[in-house]
């Protein structure tokens, strides 16, 4: 035993610091890519037009189906259906963004480290 040491000392914090952070995001990785997994199987759904149009989308902010209330079909506007659809999709592209963006950030903690995402 070293002079001046108590028998029951041992060294504070990890042995080798490169190696713990690296086994920190080694795992921070593994998770990732394991929430990018799952978020390709979530669906998130928006509604937009007052109710009278419903999206549903992934995680990966794929397309899985639209529905539009009959009632808003008109023959005689089509324009104002497609300026609907357009609104609908770009607001259910948000909601997905936003999810998976929440999803990714829980795992990170807001770091922004490259070659992770």
């Amino acid at each position: 035993m070293a002079k001046g040491r108590r028998a029951d000392w041992t060294p504070r914090g990890p042995a080798n610091p490169q190696a713990d952070m690296l086994g920190k995001l080694q795992k921070i990785q593994e998770e990732m890519r394991k929430t990018q997994e799952e978020l390709e199987n979530e669906i998130i759904n928006v509604t937009a037009a007052g109710g009278a149009i419903t999206i549903a989308i992934t995680g990966h902010q794929r397309l899985q189906s639209i529905k539009i209330d009959p009632s808003l079909v008109d023959p005689n506007d089509t324009g104002m259906l497609e300026d609907a659809l357009v609104a609908a999709v770009n607001e259910a592209i948000l909601a997905s963004q936003t999810h998976s963006a929440q999803r990714l950030e829980a795992i990170t903690g807001g770091l922004n480290i490259p070659g992770l995402m």
